[in-house]
């Protein structure tokens, strides 16, 4: 229970803080809750693929290991939007927004600071061409579900929450020992 001055004293910042101007109120709700990244990541699976499915995985610098279409937000930008501009940009994969499912569970708040807003899509394989811009994506393919190649720590981690990959099954995904 909280002591009847203190509940006092709460109610009455409360009351200022509400006769603030919006602006304002704003400036200070920034100041004082915490920062957060957001990006948005996309699951684009194969349409057409039979038994366990496929998955779009790209190869971007330096190259150590496969990773999922996704990127920062724009300032403004909905995560659903941002979701199927990062995939236009790093697979040559055009969807609208309205094409996009939210993923469940839908946003992962990672540890150090950041959220990934999660969509997912099919897509058939055989008719849609990836294209990639050799800077930031060196290379997009489609892996099967039970054969994924080597992925990046984030990745692998972000899969487990979808059941995927080699973290399937560990919930919550474990944490690295040390900086992978």
């Amino acid at each position: 229970m909280i002591p009847r001055s203190r509940a006092t004293g709460r109610a009455v910042a409360y009351q200022v803080f509400y006769r603030l101007p919006l602006p304002l109120r704003r400036r200070l709700v920034r100041l004082a809750v915490p920062k957060y990244i957001v990006g948005a990541v996309t699951l684009v699976r194969d349409a057409e693929a039979e038994g366990v499915g496929r998955l779009l995985l790209l190869r971007q610098p330096p190259g150590n290991g496969w990773t999922l279409p996704a990127g920062l937000l724009q300032r403004g930008e909905a995560p659903v939007v941002g979701a199927a501009r990062e995939l236009f940009e790093e697979s040559g994969i055009r969807l609208s927004p309205r094409q996009l499912q939210p993923a469940v569970p839908n946003a992962v708040v990672h540890a150090k600071g950041w959220v990934d807003v999660v969509f997912t899509a099919e897509v058939p394989a055989s008719t849609t061409e990836l294209k990639v811009d050799g800077a930031e994506v060196f290379e997009a393919a489609w892996h099967p579900l039970d054969d994924l190649p080597r992925l990046t720590w984030p990745t692998a981690r972000l899969l487990a929450y979808y059941d995927i990959g080699p973290l399937a099954g560990q919930f919550p995904p474990p944490v690295p020992d040390t900086t992978p």
